[in-house]
């Protein structure tokens, strides 16, 4: 069997794609376990809930504290690290005897959390020679994709049969299991420039990467005004039946491989053309979404333009970072992108809940579709003008 890259270079790279599976199943698995939790602690499912919206607010907040106190750890000591803190945060949530100690044991996972994404993309892309990167990047979002399509529902069966705390303790068997082999298989990487607090300005004054970071608290906020809020707008608004509902979101959710896919064979070659389709392309399906969600057909062009739109505006945006950044200064960028993006999920969700409370559910499309133009603005006179220019600050060297 051959791959596109060296196998000593592929079974690391497997390691992360894994881990990137097993941090997205996590992340959103109380969703679907959200009734059990609240039964076993008799709570009704908005107190539970709390802790999905705290467990992405502890990430937006820790990621650049977190990554700046991390900061001269050696790349695979940190990597192990923080699979170790994942792994002991879901075993802690598994036996957690109430729910106060449960969302402790979730700001533990969320700390772990905030760490990995930070070095996930640019861990990938230097494990790999030059000119790999994009397929090394689109290997992690394979991992999510995954996660998006087969994670939740195997985490909700999992929780149906043997209950929600034995889903949190798998979680953490499989985490110690990549632990274990990413420490046989990881490579000791040659040690990246030094980062300290007092280079943070130079990052804001890297205009393509401040850019990113303006278009991405619209990005997320856009997408999850509408992706929150998917499920019920299906229902109520497509009149589709549970079953077609989540055939639906698998589709939704397998839209990720495609857009793994089209990044990996086309981002070296058309780069500005996948930065647009990732920054504008959700502007067409949002703003149709509402006038075509009666008809199958159209609904489904729009989920897979969601999908695949989405997918190749993270690893895009990951590979811009990265670029244009030393290898020093990349991972607390991500981190910052990190937070940002947890930021925008917050943000989104807020906005999709305030519309549905006031009867808006119809018109979450076009709230997202109007966020969404202000990043493709951003991107069509902020970025791509300057996309190859060279920075003023902390620029990628050699």
């Amino acid at each position: 069997m051959t791959f596109p890259v060296p196998l000593r270079q592929m079974l690391p790279l497997l390691g992360i794609t894994v881990s990137a599976f097993v941090f997205n199943t996590s992340e959103f698995m109380p969703i679907a376990l959200l009734m059990d939790i609240s039964q076993s602690f008799d709570q009704t499912e908005a107190e539970t809930g709390i802790m999905i919206t705290v467990y992405a607010w502890m990430v937006a907040l820790l990621s650049l504290p977190l990554m700046l106190a991390a900061g001269k750890m050696k790349e695979k000591t940190l990597l192990l690290l923080t699979l170790l803190l994942f792994a002991l945060g879901q075993l802690a949530s598994g036996m957690a005897p109430s729910f106060p100690l449960l969302m402790g044991a979730r700001i533990l996972v969320a700390s772990a959390h905030a760490i990995f994404w930070s070095i996930a993309a640019p861990l990938a892309a230097r494990l790999v020679d030059k000119g790999k990167s994009p397929f090394a990047l689109s290997m992690v979002a394979a991992g999510t994709a995954v996660a998006m399509v087969f994670g939740l529902p195997l985490g909700r069966v999992i929780g149906l049969a043997l209950g929600w705390r034995m889903t949190f303790l798998l979680i953490a068997l499989v985490t110690a299991g990549a632990m274990v082999y990413l420490f046989f298989v990881f490579p000791q990487l040659s040690p990246g420039e030094p980062f300290t607090p007092g280079d943070l300005p130079g990052l804001f004054r890297n205009r393509p990467v401040a850019v990113i970071f303006g278009m991405t608290i619209f990005y997320a906020s856009a997408y999850f005004t509408v992706y929150s809020y998917i499920e019920p707008f299906l229902h109520a608004v497509a009149h589709l039946a549970p079953a077609a509902i989540t055939a639906v979101l698998i589709f939704l959710g397998s839209t990720g491989f495609l857009g793994s896919f089209a990044f990996s064979k086309m981002f070296g070659t058309y780069p500005k053309l996948i930065i647009m389709i990732g920054a504008c392309g959700l502007l067409v399906p949002f703003f149709l979404l509402r006038e075509g969600a009666p008809f199958l057909p159209v609904l489904l062009f729009c989920l897979l333009a969601m999908g695949v739109v989405n997918t190749l505006y993270g690893i895009a945006m990951q590979s811009e970072i990265i670029r244009h950044l030393s290898t020093g200064a990349a991972p607390v960028a991500m981190s910052i992108f990190s937070g940002i993006f947890n930021m925008g999920i917050g943000s989104g969700t807020y906005i999709g809940s305030l519309l549905t409370a006031r009867g808006y559910l119809p018109y979450i499309g076009l709230a997202g579709g109007l966020l969404a133009l202000v990043c493709g603005l951003l991107c069509i006179f902020g970025y791509l003008p300057f996309m190859g220019r060279k920075s003023e600050g902390l620029c990628k060297r050699g």
